[in-house]
């Protein structure tokens, strides 16, 4: 196992404790000379915050640990590609390399949808390494919208199959 994907294993373990309080499962873990100094996930849902995403979390916690906004020889490892506003964080922060596991075509900011962190018309870019474990990234994803998806079906069906009764009840007021 590379050091890579030994530090995107706990990024997953990270992913998975977003998922068990119903999250999306995203992890981050964020390195230092071979050691994690900050982990984090998703938390959007549960402090209905916008910000609230796992990379974030990760910098804003090495952050206060260090007692530093400069992460310049940090590497950040997360189960899904960077979106532009941790993309942004992660340029601002100097973290010296990103890797990722699963690719996102629809907001991936770090080589799949446009790449801000390689992008020379910024102060600071990092160094990006992606699909690492990406299948067991990428399926941690594809559970939970396929879970989300049957969920929110099978809340459709107890609404219809409810609303007959009520009509009726109403209608023969």
């Amino acid at each position: 196992m590379t050091e890579d994907q030994k530090f995107m294993k706990v990024a997953i373990e990270e992913a998975r404790k977003a998922e068990a309080i119903g999250e999306v499962p995203i992890g981050a873990v964020l390195v230092l000379n071979g050691e994690v100094i900050s982990s984090a996930f998703n938390l959007r849902e549960d402090l209905q915050s916008a910000v609230a995403h796992a990379e974030l979390m990760a910098i804003d916690k090495a952050c206060k640990k260090l007692g530093t906004w400069r992460l310049e020889d940090t590497v950040l490892y997360v189960t899904l590609e960077p979106c532009p506003m941790c993309a942004g964080a992660i340029i601002l922060s100097r973290v010296k390399r990103v890797v990722y596991g699963a690719s996102d075509p629809k907001a991936g900011c770090a080589g799949t949808f446009m790449n801000l962190l390689e992008d020379q018309r910024f102060n600071h870019q990092s160094e990006v390494t992606s699909g690492v474990l990406a299948d067991e990234c990428g399926e941690l994803l594809t559970a939970f919208f396929k879970s989300l998806r049957e969920k929110k079906k099978k809340e459709k069906q107890m609404r219809k199959q409810l609303q007959p009764a009520e009509h009726t009840e109403i209608n023969s007021r």
